[in-house]
């Protein structure tokens, strides 16, 4: 585990890493030394080592996977050092502050043979493969439209330490809200209904002016390859936790996801209404299932939950959002 100061999700990493039976050992490296105390106390036995350096500890572990949670800034420079070790690299989001390196780390995985993943653990959830294995199995006919929004919580937005943390400077995190929680819907999107994004119009804007220099909302029209079309809402507009919804137009019928709600999944086809069975919804953090599936598919027991092509066409496509945003113009997803 690769981190530093402000690191964001160790709680869910640790955790994960201490579940998963097929790990045996976990070495942190943390600069600060501030997420040792955390490691420590979740990790237990499995914690083998702490260090200060993270080439040091690649080069005395040799571990066959490194999980990469830093700023969007300063993760490059430690994921290339992981795939130079030989390791397959899970990294955190946004990974990067400019998508050329995150596509020149990605050839670099992919010349070594290694994973360059990032950490999109929505895709485990079974309310998520349901909805792909509807849409994917025809139920609800050829796909016309999507429509997606994920809103948070405006609250944090105004906690000093937030607006001091990496997510709200632009410089180190490339973004705010889209490319920090929209990104996961984005690529649901694409997951759930089996075809990329190949287009985008955008608009960013912090509407809630707060001292912050990335976007606090986010609204984005796509064409996917399917020929699609598709909008996004993604925002921080709540006063606590999150409303989300993906739904999708088909020829025969729709599907509707409704996260953080009792009926999670629904579709209609062929006059008659669907219902997913919420108790099938996962009890703790899909980080667990997530980082587990990860592990086994570096160990060669399973494929992975994503692969490293699909991980850079989530980030290209925030990326074009956000070119999109700036010129006022469409732009095509790489």
């Amino acid at each position: 585990m690769i981190t530093e100061a402000g690191g964001v999700h160790l709680d869910f990493y640790f955790g994960a890493l201490a579940a998963a039976e097929e790990v045996a050992s976990v070495a942190v490296c943390d600069p600060s030394g501030d997420s040792e105390p955390l490691a420590r106390r979740l990790l237990g036995n499995k914690l083998s080592a702490s260090y200060r350096d993270a080439r040091a500890m690649l080069a005395r572990e040799k571990p066959l996977l490194a999980a990469v949670s830093m700023a969007g800034a300063t993760s490059p420079p430690l994921i290339e050092a992981a795939l130079d070790a030989g390791c397959h690299v899970l990294a955190e989001k946004p990974a990067c502050v400019r998508i050329q390196d995150f596509e020149r780390l990605s050839a670099k995985a992919g010349a070594r043979g290694r994973f360059l993943l990032l950490a999109l653990a929505n895709r485990v959830d079974p309310v998520m493969l349901e909805a792909r294995q509807v849409v994917r199995e025809g139920k609800i006919g050829k796909v016309y439209g999507v429509e997606v929004h994920l809103v948070a919580d405006q609250t944090r937005l105004a906690a000093p330490a937030y607006q001091r943390s990496w997510r709200a400077q632009k410089a180190l995190a490339a973004g705010g809200h889209l490319i920090w929680l929209g990104i996961h819907w984005l690529d649901l999107a694409a997951f759930v209904t089996g075809s990329p994004v190949q287009s985008v119009a955008a608009f960013t804007a912090n509407v809630g002016g707060q001292p912050l220099d990335v976007e606090d909302s986010a609204a984005v029209t796509m064409r996917f390859a399917n020929g699609a079309l598709g909008t996004l809402t993604s925002g921080y507009y709540l006063d606590k936790g999150y409303d989300s919804e993906l739904q999708v137009w088909g020829s025969q019928g729709w599907l509707l996801v409704r996260k953080h709600t009792d009926v999670p999944l629904q579709w209609y086809a062929g006059g008659q209404v669907h219902r997913f069975d919420s108790r099938l919804q996962p009890s703790g953090s899909v980080y667990t299932e997530f980082v587990r599936a990860v592990v086994r598919a570096c160990a060669g027991l399973q494929p992975p939950p994503l692969s490293s092509d699909e991980s850079l066409a989530a980030l290209n496509t925030v990326f074009a959002c956000y070119r999109a945003a700036e010129s006022g113009q469409t732009q095509r997803v790489a």
